[in-house]
This record gives C-alpha cells, structure tokens and sequence, in this order.
C-alpha cells in the first residue's frame, strides 16, 4: 500500500485527495500545511471514525517529514506560487508527485520542475480533469477516428459567472506573484484540453487582455452621486457582485472569518478583509487569444470572469468535418438549453446529434475517474486516451497560459520556446 503525504490542505486537497484516500483505506501518512490551526481542527471534526491523526508539518520540515514518515507519493493542493517548491523538494528525494493544476505559477518554475524530475527517480503528474469529463473524451475519440480530418482550427469561448468570477478576485489568485494570473490559474484547464484533443503543442500565441470588471477602476464599484467610492454601512447591499451571490457561500462575509468546507477555517491564508475593488489587483479578468500550433491548427481563444453564465462554446473544424459543442449553466445551477448533446456535422453530410455521457461524481464525473487512475493502475481506456498529464504538458499549459498574459501586456507574439528555454 503506498503512503501519500499532502501538501496544502485546501478545499481541493481536503475533498479530492485527503477525504477519498481515507475511505478507500489508502495511507495519508500526514500534512505539510502553514496552518496547524485547521490540520489540527480537521483532525478534531472532520477526520473519520478510525482513522489515527494526521501528523502536521510545516513547509520548512518537509525533509524531516521525508525522513519520518517515508512517504511514496507527495500530492500537491496547496496555493499555486508554492507548488514548484513543494515539486523540487520532492523530487530531490525521489519521490512521485500528484500536482494540482496549474503546475507551477511561471515557465521559469516550469523549467524548474522538468529539470528537477530529469535528475529523480520520481515523477509528476499533473490532475488536468478536463481530460477526464466524459463529453470530451467523446470528442477526442471522434478525433482520434479521424472523423474531422486534420484538426485546422479551435474556436473556445469560456465564461465564467458572476458568482464564481468574482469569487477569484477576494482570494490570491487576483495577485499574479501568487497565481500566475487567470490566464494561467484558470486558462490552463482550456488550454491543456485543446492541446489534448488535437494531439499538438502551442508554438506561438498573440493575445490581448485587460481588467475590466473588478479592481479599484470597476464600472460596479458603488459610489456615490459625486463619483467617489461609496464607504457607507450598506455598500455590500449596493454591490451588484455581492447582491448575485447572495446564499452562494462564493464570497466571504464582510468582517467573518473565512471558512471552508465542513466549516474548516481558513485564517491563516485568509487573515484579512478582501474586496472585489482593492487596488492590489493586478491581473487581468478578460482575454482574447490566438495560439498556433506545431500541428499547423490554430485556436482562438477568449476567456472572461464576469458573465451571466458559466461554461463554454467550442467549434473545433478539421479537413473532413466540424464538432459543435455549447455547454453551461446559470449561475444558480440551472443547465443552459443543448447542454445535454453536441453536434458532428461532416464536411459532406447531415449533422449527426451526439447525446453526451453523463457519469456521477465530481466536475461530471472526471474527479473519481482519475482518482482511479492516480492511486490505481490507470484503466486500458486511460492509457489508450492518454488521460494522465504529464510535467512537459503541465508545463507547456502554464508556459502558454503565461504566453497570453504578457502578450497583452507587451504587445507582442510570444514564442512558447522562448519562454520554456531549459537549462
């Protein structure tokens, strides 16, 4: 039985890795987290009937932690700047890593990690779980049929809602240092999809983007008659962003601590107030993108975090044939009209209507499907749809994701081997 130590214990590290260890009898071995507060107060409320404490570690005693707990496999779900530190440690040791998305926060950390897991006798992979959904693993088997042809061209259109949207700019994704900004955060889900699909890496990308909904500049902010940020004691119910996310749990409570799930809190990352206007924002929320790849296929790509409704618009045309596929829902749940189906619509030919595959679980069934895989022997299917993402291809997700965000802001293409150059 191998021994998994976790390093962050977020919502994502508690629910997707943590927790489903624990029930299918697998070894959490303990936590690297700065917080000992919420180890200690998971290991008091949250932790199974059963099972033996979790051991607690700060960040500076992981090598005491390799040393004492002898872990096979270090799982990584903390805040996304201090993942390529967590990854190099543990590859030092020789140890494999489950990292969360995005890999690391910057192509230089990227290069970092490739280079760390060439001199170890550890590995990484990455949980990119859009792979996983199975409606896209419906459209890459249409693909790999060669159904479309060669792949010339991807249209994306992601949106994400109100609520959600706004969600990132009360938490440190809004500061780039700490999450690469959106582009990379979020945009390296799109990103490692596309390449998936089409079976090709990005080469160039041009892009523009710019903060147009949230910071101190924001059309929304509340002001008053004379223009002046509104501060009076009724401005969160003057709030627009806080008004649509009333009883989401999105946005923290003014003043309250911060709190996650099963009421775990959240105050050492947390310690302070946040607002969706402070002028410590300094990323973008929309983007428009074009990549090229080595396939010769291209994408057009756009990305915003303000939007009545979340999910995408995909058009991916090859030399034989088109897929179609619009998938969303409102920001209280409800599933937009076609969600359900997409459409393959040969170059010569009637459009044939594909009802997608609906499996439970979560994000629509990927998350238990490559828990499987992870902490198993990854399924014929898997292997034969290369579901599992590696460093290069975390990598180059987060090399491309930076691509477009200094693109907009040095008005330049920018070339993905100029910004993945190894050592």
């Amino acid at each position: 039985m191998k021994r998994y130590v976790v390093c962050g214990l977020s919502n994502r590290g508690l629910a997707s890795f943590v927790l489903p260890l624990l029930d299918h009898g697998d070894t959490v071995a303990g936590v690297v987290d700065p917080d000992r507060a919420r180890v200690e107060s998971f290991n008091d409320s949250v932790l199974p009937e059963g099972h033996k404490r979790l051991p607690w570690y700060a960040p500076d005693d992981f090598d005491r932690m390799v040393d004492e707990l002898a872990p096979d496999t270090v799982i990584v779900a903390s805040p996304d700047h201090t993942h390529a530190g967590y990854i190099v440690a543990a590859l030092a040791r020789d140890l494999d890593v489950i990292s969360e998305k995005p890999m690391v926060t910057t192509a230089a950390d990227a290069v970092r990690v490739l280079d760390a897991e060439r001199d170890s006798k550890g590995s990484v992979l990455v949980t990119h779980n859009m792979r996983y959904i199975p409606r896209h693993r419906q459209i890459k088997r249409l693909i790999q049929d060669g159904r479309l042809g060669r792949i010339t061209h991807v249209a994306l259109d992601y949106h994400v809602d109100v609520r959600h949207g706004g969600s990132y700019f009360q938490r440190w994704n809004r500061v780039r240092a700490l999450s690469g900004g959106l582009s990379v955060h979020k945009g390296c889900h799109h990103l490692d999809l596309v390449s998936w699909w089409i079976d090709a890496a990005p080469e160039q990308v041009f892009a523009y983007g710019a903060l147009n909904y949230y910071g101190p500049g924001s059309p929304h902010r509340p002001r008053d008659a004379a223009g002046v940020p509104y501060t009076g004691a009724d401005l969160y119910e003057r709030d627009p962003y806080y008004r649509a996310q009333a009883g989401s749990g999105a946005f923290a409570e003014p003043g309250g601590v911060r709190t996650g799930l099963y009421g775990l809190a959240y105050e050492h990352q947390y310690p302070d107030d946040t607002y969706l206007y402070d002028d410590e924002i300094d990323i973008e929320d929309t983007y428009s993108a074009l990549v090229r790849y080595d396939s010769g296929a291209s994408l057009a790509y756009s990305l915003d975090f303000s939007s009545p409704w979340e999910g995408y618009r995909v058009l991916i045309s090859g030399t034989r044939g088109q897929i179609e596929s619009r998938h969303g829902r409102t920001p209280d749940g409800t599933p937009l009209p076609g969600s359900d189906t997409f459409t393959f619509s040969p170059l010569f030919g009637e459009p044939e209507t594909i009802e997608v595959i609906v499996r439970e679980g979560g994000h629509e069934g990927a998350d238990p499907l490559q828990r499987s895989d992870l902490f198993g022997e990854p399924a014929p299917e898997s292997l034969r749809d290369n579901l599992l993402a590696d460093a290069r291809q975390g990598a180059l997700a987060v090399a491309t994701g930076e691509a477009i965000w200094r693109s907009a802001v040095e008005a330049r293409p920018i070339d993905i081997a100029e910004l993945l150059a190894e050592s």
